[in-house]
Order: C-alpha cells, then structure tokens, then sequence
C-alpha cells in the first residue's frame, strides 16, 4: 500500500516538524488563554481528531469508532493541554507517561499522536495496513508517543502502577496517567493493580475510565454490572472523581489537581459514538464501519 504521496505503508514514523511546531504554538495559546477560550481551543481540536479517526477507520476497514469516538475528549485534554511531553523526543526522560489500556481504540490515539507531530496526519491512511507500524492496537517499538503495548485488557492499569512506582522511587516528578475502557474493569488484574497503587500511595498516579457504558455486543450492566463503580475505587483508597467526560473544564481540573497521598480515579461519563448523531450510543458502533454516504454526514456534522 502507498500513500498519496509515495510513501510506504511500512516506512517507519518520523517527527512531522511543521505539525510539532503547530501543536506547540497552539499549546502556547492555551497558556495563555481565559478559561472559556481554553475549553473553545479543547473542543476545536476534538472535532479535528474525531474527524480523523472517521476518515481513518473508513479507510482501512475496520476498527473501534464508537470507543474512539467516546474517548477523544480525553486524549485530546491530555496531550494538548496536560502531559508534559516532547514529540521530537518521544523518549525524554522527564515525560509524563500516557498508556492507552483500552488499546483497541487505537486510532483515535494515532489521530492524537499525529495532531502533536509525532509523525505525519497522512500516516492515518496506512491504519491497519500490511506491515504499517499502525497497528490495530498500538506498538511501542514502531510508534513514537506509545509507552506501551496494549490490546489483551486488564494490562494497562498494571503496567501504569508499575510506571508510577518507578517515578516515586527515582524520587521524580513525572507523571502516569493511564485510560481504561469501562468493560475493561471485568478484569481481575485491574483490581490487583488497584489495590497495589492505594498501598504504595502513588499520587503522581492517575486513572481515567471512560464509562461510556456499552461494551462489545451489550451494556457493561448487562454483561456484568460494575456500579457502585465508584464506590469501589473509594473502597480500594483511591481519591474519586466522576465528572462529565466531555468537559473539558472538567477534565482539567480532574487531572491537574493535587490529591496528596493517594491515587485518582476519574469516572468520566462518555457517549460511544460521541459528535456524531447517528453513532451515538449504539452498540451495533463498537465494531461498525461508516458507509462512504455515513462518513460524508459524520464529517458534516463534525464541521458544524
């Protein structure tokens, strides 16, 4: 497969410096902007990547827009306006670590990544592709900006304790934040993890779970019910927030405020399918591909 522009499916990734330098700029303009010109620049650069991940999936054929689509909110909060991170040196020591646990909604990381200048936007055309390093689920050893690889769930939250312990006995500054699906948490191993991170007080430690309440085929209550999830996170000592995972005033705050002492958990409450009407909430999205006419409309919609 070739881009456009000549350029192999299994070139490797390499900095994209004219996108770098946008993100950079426009990480100054956040600096330095009110509160509501924040949330504007947040929303902006949301509709871009959910544009994005609707042009990347109905390329390659497949993929997870529904979770994609609930989950962008998140990403884009954490790495245009939270993580302290390099895209022209993806392994700087001092970054904050970022893990994608629910590793199957892939593409609206790389449509992230990209928006950063990790690598080129048109990259997003060898989603999936024979020998593309754009994997279904994300690879560390052929994608700048992934820490780590992802896609059997319930391995995230532990590797994100595993980092944060590191953190904390280099006597550091750097930060983990970590994203789980909300079906994810049927997986013993995040209890585990859970119960690891409240004994070793890893405050520098947060954990956000985007509760968008279906899973694949069904609802998470349907499957196996996770409430009082909140509840639970409190019960096993972490510090809880559940807030609207769409805000991006709520986010912010849920992930720059200190809570001393104890790990976080941030409940943020998601629509699958999320800035698109018709995709919104159904279940039948998890897995579904848009038709050419179905793209044409979510992009409409997206624009608007």
């Amino acid at each position: 497969m070739q881009q456009p522009n000549g350029v192999a499916a299994s070139a490797p990734l390499t900095l994209d410096g004219e996108g770098n330098a946008r993100w950079l700029q426009r990480r100054q303009q956040f600096s330095a902007a009110d509160a509501s010109t924040r949330a504007a620049l947040l929303a902006s650069a949301a509709r871009g990547v959910r544009a994005d991940v609707v042009r990347t999936i109905r390329s390659a054929g497949l993929g997870h827009i529904g979770g994609d689509l609930s989950v962008t909110d998140i990403l884009v909060t954490l790495f245009e306006a939270v993580l302290q991170i390099d895209p022209s040196q993806p392994a700087w020591p001092a970054r904050d670590r970022f893990i994608l646990s629910k590793g199957h909604c892939a593409a609206a990381l790389y449509a992230t990544l990209a928006s950063c200048g990790f690598f080129s936007r048109e990259r997003l055309a060898h989603f999936a592709a024979p020998l593309s390093p754009l994997n279904g689920h994300p690879n560390r050893q052929k994608i700048p900006g992934v820490e780590t690889n992802t896609g059997p769930l319930g391995h995230g939250l532990p590797v994100a304790v595993g980092c944060a312990s590191a953190s904390k006995l280099a006597g550091a500054n750097w930060r983990t934040f970590v994203v789980l699906g909300d079906g994810e948490l049927q997986e013993g191993s995040n209890w585990e993890a859970a119960m690891c991170a409240s004994h070793r007080k890893l405050d520098t430690l947060v954990a956000v779970i985007d509760r968008n309440r279906l899973q694949q085929g069904a609802s998470t209550a349907d499957t196996n019910e996770l409430e009082p999830l909140a509840d639970k996170w409190r019960a096993f000592g972490w510090d809880v927030q559940s807030i609207d995972g769409h805000d991006p005033a709520a986010l912010l705050d849920a992930f720059t405020t200190p809570h001393p002492g104890r790990p976080r958990a941030v409940i943020a409450n998601t629509v699958k399918g999320k800035g698109v009407s018709f995709m919104e909430n159904g279940v039948e999205w998890h897995h579904k591909v848009p038709s050419a006419a179905q793209v044409e409309a979510a992009l409409k919609e997206l624009a608007a």
